[in-house]
């Protein structure tokens, strides 16, 4: 009997010994490693289609500037079409064109692109503002050289310089020394002659 009641203690205190040790395993946190992030790198679009600038224009007098469609495209695109709608502050002076021609002033000018890519048929446009100017005016040269004893047509006015250049006279036609007087310089009038250093000859 006291046999049977050791093997209840010893089969009890195990038990106890059990339930504490999955007691104490449940409480314990459960750690789990992190979730991995990974970032993939977006890839930068490719643009079917760029519209380029056209840029301001420069003119010769009343010429007029002509301007197109500026554009580039991927492989595989396929253009429809490529027109101007050109405008002069409110007034219209191109309307979907494939160019156009622009005389000085400033301009709005929309360029649109209709295109098929992928399958997908799509519309582009950019609006710039364009200038149109003259250019400039060559400036007419003061002076010309001379041949020999002989001016220029439209230099009549001779420069010469004696006394080892010190001295700078300007000669005019019906003058006592002009067509003796093989000048350095000529000229299309005595203003212009004067400017450049000249002093009219007494004779």
């Amino acid at each position: 009997m006291n046999k049977l009641l050791q093997r209840a203690l010893v089969a009890l205190a195990s038990g106890a010994l059990v339930f504490s040790g999955a007691t104490t395993a449940a409480a314990q946190p459960v750690v789990t490693a992190p979730a991995s992030v990974s970032v993939v790198a977006a890839k930068k679009a490719t643009l079917a289609v760029t519209i380029k600038k056209i840029g301001n224009k420069t003119v010769s007098g009343s010429a007029k500037a002509t301007i197109k469609p500026s554009y580039s495209k991927v492989k595989n695109v396929k253009v429809k079409s490529a027109t101007l709608t050109v405008k002069k502050g409110s007034k219209t002076v191109a309307k979907n064109k494939t160019s156009a021609k622009l005389a000085t002033g400033t301009y709005k000018v929309t360029t649109t692109v209709k295109y098929q890519y992928k399958g997908k048929t799509s519309t582009k446009t950019k609006t710039e503002t364009i200038k149109v100017s003259k250019k400039a005016a060559k400036k007419t040269p003061v002076s010309k050289k001379p041949s020999g004893y002989n001016c220029p047509a439209g230099y009549p006015v001779k420069g010469n310089r004696t006394g080892s250049n010190k001295e700078w006279k300007y000669h005019v036609k019906g003058g006592q020394f002009y067509d003796r007087t093989k000048p350095e310089e000529c000229f299309k009038n005595t203003s212009d002659a004067r400017k450049a250093g000249y002093r009219a000859s007494k004779r």
